[in-house]
């Protein structure tokens, strides 16, 4: 069965944002254009974020899937960080846990544009 692979961006049982990978199925369609199921989406938004853009340590507020359409972002996540090109994505599901108090030594990411180019990006939620 042909696969995409899914980055996802999650909070673990231990409350510490980390990545994973899942592959979701391409099983319908034809062999010259195999399809996934339709998955219901709540909205988009584009972002643009300048040369020198950097955040602060924060969690996902929703689910999201997010799409690098130019330019290069880094995430990162205690002990690790990620780099993710045009074409390139990432699915957001770094909630804070419930009845958490965020606290950045434990929960969260951190994000930041790198290279040359803005950053812009695409966030279709969940």
């Amino acid at each position: 069965m042909t696969t995409f692979t899914q980055t996802i961006l999650y909070t673990d049982h231990d409350g510490f944002a980390k990545f994973r990978e899942e592959s979701i199925a391409l099983a319908q369609g034809t062999p010259q254009s195999m399809l996934s199921e339709v998955f219901a989406s709540g909205g988009y938004q584009l972002r643009m974020s300048p040369v020198g853009f950097r955040s602060q340590w924060h969690c996902s507020g929703h689910t999201q899937w997010c799409f690098i359409l130019q330019g290069q972002m880094e995430i990162g996540v205690h002990g690790e960080s990620r780099i993710f090109s045009p074409g390139q994505h990432f699915y957001s599901a770094d909630l804070l846990p419930e009845g958490a108090t965020f606290d950045p030594a434990v929960h969260g990411h951190w994000s930041r544009q790198v290279g040359p180019d803005p950053l812009i990006t695409l966030f279709v939620r969940a």
